[in-house]
């Protein structure tokens, strides 16, 4: 779920100012010319507001009451292409202020630089480049995003991640990565720079976030061809208009063919569509998810299959304790007081969850006075405790177990092989425990699934995406872990080229997939996914293949992510099925008003009953520009994103986004009418 951290208020005071600013600013002709359809409507502005001081420069009624008719038409345009300006303005005014949230994150800190002679040196952090060596001690800002070489320390990144709990960095494995301006608080680091001035995680982060590297992704480039291709089918039925009029006896103005092309055209996506483009990005920034394009945000509403690990995605990665299983000759309690013995000086997950196992158990045994407690070693495989009566007791793997009770003269149970592969079929780990040489049972240790991880899995099946899990585990232990935690399919004892060669297979079905990872060894497989999304704490190598990196480095992110992307495109969708269904109303509108006097049939069109002509086309132009502002939220926040097949969601839209967008402006304009017509009365028209 996302954090408080992530529900920021829709507009602030400064966020509306600069809106305001902004949509004027946004006002130039050569701005405009990238949204052809916001364009249309700019041009129409113009062209009215000449009519406005010259009536008559079209051959136009050159009246008192068509000067003033020209007027209103073109501040209504105005005032749209205002409203749509403000709708970019306000998303990129968001993605501004966060910006100015991540600058003040960036300082120009003091790096100490080491030589090729081992000697150091200061230096400001812009001065560095990829390559270069720095040490940095508790309490001083990582002047650079690097991979720890050297050394082991604790580092606050709540500036980068928002969280306030510091994290372990060490050389080696997964977990060397660290972001500049985060602060080391305890001990030291040598790090080796990763990027060059201008290119590091959080500038590249503010470029976002800003807009400045934002490009139009594929969808939305073929929904803005789309629009345009409406738009110049509208304007030459409005063209052909004209003609059709004189021959019918009907003055057409010139401002009210205006007034019908921006009504017939899709103004209002036209005029959302980037602000929509530009929320999603920001929901994804806001999430702390760095996306290196637009395309990868918009790649996560078009998964199909999903590639998962499964230790620290699906489970929590450490086994804990389950169950005691006593074998023949043994008693339960005696099992359970032997293992807690052996646990008072275990720190590890296993030791820890046996003991408190036991405590729930009932067990209130304490550690006797005088017992040495015997270390786990990867050449012994067991750990245990010699009491001071020399009774030895140990738990382990069973084989170690077994050799080390046969080698004392001790006989195996009958049922401890049934015992053990009992727990392996249930995909846990069995400890095997003994006193001396009599073996007494078996700790079932289980690799436990997150909590609400099967409803979450529910949900993305729910949405036709295909969840696969990629485990090191034996098949019948994978088995059982992808059974518990609802995944379609699993791969067992998994090595890197097998995600890449699942990931291959998914795509030659036209599938698009998405996976997390955070190894060197996952790098060939996070380039190959279509959305491929990296830990920040992992290696620089994920990183860099990686098209989406998770600067809080939370794995089971990738759910959430996905469902962004899917919202995204819901909205967009659906505000646009919103937009085209509302052209019906405007058709019955402003088509009747034009002709019904010199065709009195047309009335019969005319449902909603508007009082005049001047009124209706008024009317309609008016609630094609409000509802622009109107949607502004909606296009901000995302429609409501709900788990369903895409037959189901497709109804849905259609019913809420279809027949809601027929409905509301013939509300809308007749309410706009009752308000017109005492007046424009009033005026004289």
């Amino acid at each position: 779920m996302m954090t408080k951290k992530h529900n920021k208020k829709l507009i602030s005071p400064q966020i509306l100012k600069q809106a305001i600013i902004g949509s004027f600013i946004k006002l130039n002709p050569r701005y405009m010319m990238k949204n052809p359809v916001m364009f249309v409507v700019e041009v129409g502005c113009f062209i009215t507001l000449l009519l406005s001081f010259f009536p008559g420069l079209f051959g136009d009624a050159a009246t008192d009451d068509q000067q003033i008719y020209n007027m209103i038409v073109c501040a209504v345009l105005f005032v749209t292409v205002l409203f749509a300006n403000f709708a970019e303005s306000v998303a990129e005014g968001r993605g501004k202020a966060q910006a100015a949230n991540l600058k003040r994150t960036q300082k120009d800190t003091i790096a100490h630089l080491l030589g090729e002679d081992g000697k150091m040196r200061e230096i400001h952090s812009g001065e560095l480049k990829k390559g270069d060596l720095v040490m940095v001690s508790a309490g001083e800002i990582i002047p650079g995003d690097g991979e720890v070489i050297e050394g082991i320390a604790s580092v606050d990144e709540s500036a980068i991640t928002g969280e306030s709990a510091p994290v372990v960095r060490e050389s080696g494995g997964d977990f060397s990565s660290v972001t500049g301006g985060t602060m080391v608080i305890s001990d030291w680091l040598k790090i080796r720079i990763t990027s060059d001035p201008g290119n590091s995680f959080l500038e590249r982060m503010i470029a976002l976030v800003e807009g400045a590297s934002r490009k139009k992704t594929p969808n939305e480039i073929a929904l803005n061809t789309l629009l345009v291709s409406l738009t110049i089918i509208f304007l030459i039925v409005i063209v052909t208009l004209y003609p059709i009029g004189q021959y019918s006896g009907v003055q057409l103005y010139v401002s009210t063919l205006i007034a019908l092309a921006v009504c017939l055209i899709p103004t209002t996506i036209g005029g959302l569509l980037s602000a929509i483009g530009i929320a999603g990005m920001d929901r994804v920034t806001r999430f702390n998810v760095i996306a290196m394009s637009g395309k990868a945000v918009e790649a996560c509403g078009d998964v199909d299959t999903m590639i998962l690990d499964k230790t620290g995605t699906i489970t929590y990665g450490n086994r804990l304790a389950a169950d005691f299983i006593p074998v023949e000759g043994a008693d339960r309690k005696e099992l359970i007081h032997h293992a807690a013995l052996t646990c008072f000086h275990d720190d590890t997950p296993e030791g820890k969850s046996t003991l408190e196992l036991a405590r729930r158990m009932g067990d209130s045994s304490n550690e006797i006075p005088g017992t040495r407690f015997i270390e786990f070693t990867a050449q012994t495989r067991m750990s245990g405790v010699d009491l001071p009566d020399g009774t030895k007791i140990r738990k382990g793997a069973s084989d170690a177990i077994e050799k080390f009770v046969t080698e004392l003269g001790g006989k195996l149970p009958n049922d401890l092989r049934e015992a053990v592969e009992r727990v392996s079929s249930l995909g846990g780990t069995p400890l095997t425990v003994c006193e001396n040489n009599r073996v007494l049972g078996v700790i079932y240790l289980k690799d436990t699934v997150k909590e609400g991880m099967a409803e979450r899995f529910e949900r993305l099946h729910a949405i036709g995406i295909k969840t696969i899990m990629c485990t090191g585990d034996n098949p019948l232990t994978a088995a059982t872990i992808a059974k518990e935690a609802g995944v379609d399919g699993f791969i067992a004892e998994c090595k890197p080229e097998d995600k890449i060669e699942v990931i291959k297979k998914e795509q030659a079905e036209g599938k698009v997939v998405a996976m997390t990872g955070d190894g060197t060894n996952d790098a060939p497989a996070l380039a190959q996914a279509n959305v491929g999304l990296a830990m920040n704490s992992g290696t620089t190598a994920a990183k860099e293949a990686a098209n989406m990196v998770d600067l809080d480095s939370d794995p089971t992110k990738i759910l959430e992510v996905v469902e962004i992307g899917k919202q995204l495109l819901i909205t967009r969708g659906s505000l646009t099925t919103f937009s085209i269904a509302n052209d019906i109303a405007k058709y019955f509108a402003i088509i009747p008003a034009m002709f019904m006097q010199a065709i009195p049939e047309l009335n019969v069109l005319n449902i909603m009953n508007l009082a005049t002509p001047n009124t209706a086309i008024l009317s309609a132009l008016i609630f094609n520009a409000l509802i622009i502002p109107c949607l502004i939220p909606l296009a901000m926040k995302g429609v409501q994103y709900r788990p369903m097949s895409s037959g189901k969601l497709l109804l849905r839209n259609m019913m809420i986004f279809g027949v809601g967008g027929i409905i509301t402006p013939f509300i809308g304009i007749k309410l706009i009418d009752m308000l017109l017509y005492p007046l424009l009365g009033s005026l004289g028209m």
